[in-house]
């Protein structure tokens, strides 16, 4: 468990950057034997530039494939404040990702708990775990600082926000 709490502390300073630039604030970590290999930050959720592709882990397993293209991602562990949605969790899957451990839950989008045994072969056949709530409160708080901030209007009105802004 303290090896969960020093990335996951890793994965919040990257959410805080997101923040402190007015972005989305999810960070994501990505470790192999101890080491980090990769780093990434939500990006483009101001109205300007706003996509969904640039969510943390996406940006992190980019940088990933640039800067250590020979790393064998089953030996991979994800760190993200936030669970990793339906898209991310996909991409992990799919880079052969073996566990993610992520802060905060995702109540409106988050995908980790989709049952892989009912979905097609190339899902269906992966196996990955999952460790859910590690410095949950440290990353919602970053979340509820976003949420109250009426210049934020990424996912303002959504459950998400309603969810966040009410817990405690």
């Amino acid at each position: 468990m303290p090896k969960h709490i020093h990335f996951m502390r890793l994965a919040l300073e990257e959410a805080r950057q997101s923040l402190d630039n007015n972005e989305f604030p999810v960070g994501c970590v990505l470790v192999n034997e101890e080491n980090i290999v990769a780093k990434g930050r939500r990006q483009n959720t101001l109205q300007a530039n706003r996509n969904e592709l640039d969510h943390a882990e996406i940006v992190a397993l980019r940088n990933l494939v640039t800067s250590h293209p020979d790393i064998d991602p089953s030996n991979i562990t994800a760190y993200c404040t936030m669970e990793p949605c339906l898209m991310c969790y996909a991409a992990l899957l799919l880079s052969n990702v073996k566990c993610i451990v992520y802060a905060y839950e995702d109540a409106m989008g988050g995908g980790t708990k989709l049952p892989l045994s009912r979905l097609t072969p190339l899902y269906r056949q992966r196996q990955i775990e999952i460790v859910p709530n590690i410095l949950r409160q440290e990353s919602l708080q970053l979340f509820k600082e976003f949420f109250q901030n009426p210049d934020h209007n990424y996912w303002q009105d959504s459950y998400l926000a309603e969810y966040t802004l009410n817990q405690k």
